[in-house]
């Protein structure tokens, strides 16, 4: 049920990308204390992008997720902030992350939802 999309300016070389993903879902998994099974994770790379206006090295993150506890939203952005700065070579002021808390009712999966 969790779901992170990465998009980030930073071309990510192709044989780097599927360790950076599951890298991503145990950190998702680990943060939130959710089964990784149902950790989806997304990366586009060298999306065309402007931050303050520049295109300095920068990544936007999205994170939805059932139940995502909006009093721990400053620690998940740590989180995922070092994570991201860490993997791509990005100072933690050029990346974004929009969060998201989705109702059951509104998270489909195998014909049915939550």
């Amino acid at each position: 049920m969790p779901y992170l999309l990465i998009q980030t300016n930073r071309p990510v070389a192709e044989n780097d990308r599927a360790e950076l993903l599951a890298a991503a879902s145990r950190t998702v998994a680990e943060a939130l204390g959710k089964p990784e099974r149902y950790v989806m994770v997304a990366l586009q790379d060298a999306v065309p992008m402007c931050f303050a206006g520049d295109d300095a090295p920068l990544a936007y993150l999205e994170l939805k997720s059932i139940g995502l506890p909006e009093a721990r939203t400053a620690e998940l952005s740590a989180v995922l902030c070092d994570f991201i700065a860490e993997r791509l070579d990005l100072a933690p002021e050029r990346i974004y992350i929009e969060f998201s808390d989705a109702p059951r009712a509104f998270w489909g999966w195998n014909r049915g939802t939550f």
